[in-house]
């Protein structure tokens, strides 16, 4: 299942990387974030990996990142691995005038097992949970200021 996102930032868009790139803000936009761990590679960059453990309602879901592309301002992707979910983002962003900032996501999900039943009859949820998260990360970014 593939699918774009997008969203407009009010700040400008190097205020939005310095916001998005920090891992320190995560738990301040990602809800149920429990915790990041970051394990191989040099953090922030291609190829590094790290764990990020969320509770989701009372069940805990353990996902591994790895950094795809580390090209800020314009790009950042990686995959998110979890079981039975492989998911690909790529992240762009584009300066919208002088103090905004277009956010658009590329997103791809496969899923496995007893997830793959389950994304048959929740196709929706997917494009709109990401939607979630990205309104979830505006919020916050405003609320910083430049």
């Amino acid at each position: 299942m593939k699918y774009t996102t997008e969203i407009i930032i009010d700040l400008p868009r190097q205020r939005v990387i310095e916001l998005f790139d920090n891992p320190d803000n995560l738990a301040k936009w990602q809800p149920g974030l429990k915790s990041f761990e970051h394990f191989e590679g040099e953090l922030g960059q291609s190829g590094a990996k790290s764990r990020l453990l969320y509770d989701e309602g009372g069940r805990e879901i353990e996902m591994v990142e790895t950094i795809l592309t580390s090209n800020f301002p314009d790009e950042f992707s990686g995959t998110y691995e979890a079981k039975g979910v492989f998911n690909r983002i790529s992240n762009y962003f584009y300066e919208e005038g002088k103090n905004q900032t277009r956010w658009v996501t590329e997103n791809e999900f496969r899923l496995s097992g007893l997830m793959a039943l389950m994304g048959i009859f929740m196709r929706g949820a997917f494009p709109k949970q990401t939607l979630e998260h990205m309104q979830n990360f505006k919020d916050f970014a405003e609320r910083q200021g430049a």
